[in-house]
């Protein structure tokens, strides 16, 4: 990663939140090339058909992309497209990826993560969730929001456990192998996420599959 990218790293003591780094790449290009990663946050074409898995130069690819939008993020404030790679603290096992979809300009900020198949299960996700989304009210997000598809209640009950609201239903939002899916909304304001925080115990489970925001 470039030097002019900043280093932004965030920590619960379990979970850190760090950039990605090309020597990730390997890991990334192996994590998504999972099904359930690429029906929930891979690239698809119209008719819902997903890309085929990404090679490593490819993920390299996609790194650099998320230095270019570190680089923009410093130079401008907005985070739009930057990602971070979900560490486990002790370890040190890369475990997925969480990253701002978009900051519009009225400061509402959507996000999306990842989770590998071997790290599921052990409370990854929802502890990044609620790291990013306590970052992103620290930049000023006035609203901070994620999408799950219908059906994929792993990654509806991590972004309940987040402190995240479920908002309503977009009917027939989404495509995946040319059949409509129903998208789900759940969103957190700052001032009652604050109130609606998840304690110790409800952060050390996990979902079973990823969520359907795209984090590129």
């Amino acid at each position: 990663m470039s030097s002019e990218s900043p280093v932004v790293t965030l920590s619960d003591g379990l979970v850190t939140l760090r950039p990605w780094s090309s020597d990730d790449a390997p890991f990334m290009a192996e994590a998504c090339a999972d099904p359930a990663i690429q029906r929930y946050n891979g690239n698809h074409d119209r008719l819902g058909h997903p890309a085929p898995p990404p090679s490593i130069a490819d993920a390299e690819a996609t790194i650099e992309q998320f230095a270019v939008s570190w680089r923009a993020f410093a130079a401008t404030g907005t985070p739009s497209g930057v990602a971070f790679a979900i560490v486990d603290t002790t370890s040190g096992e890369l475990v997925g990826c969480c990253g701002v979809d978009n900051w519009s300009d009225e400061d509402v900020a959507q996000f999306g993560y990842w989770i590998a198949p071997d790290a599921r299960g052990r409370g990854y996700a929802t502890r990044a969730a609620v790291l990013l989304t306590g970052w992103l009210f620290d930049l000023g997000a006035a609203r901070v929001f994620l999408t799950v598809v219908a059906g994929n209640e792993g990654s509806v009950a991590v972004a309940r456990r987040a402190g995240l609201v479920y908002e309503g239903t977009m009917r027939a939002d989404s495509v995946w192998q040319g059949e409509r899916y129903d998208v789900m909304w759940f969103a957190a304001l700052p001032h009652e996420w604050a109130m609606r925080r998840p304690d110790e115990e409800d952060t050390t489970r996990d979902n079973r599959a990823p969520s359907d925001a795209p984090i590129s």
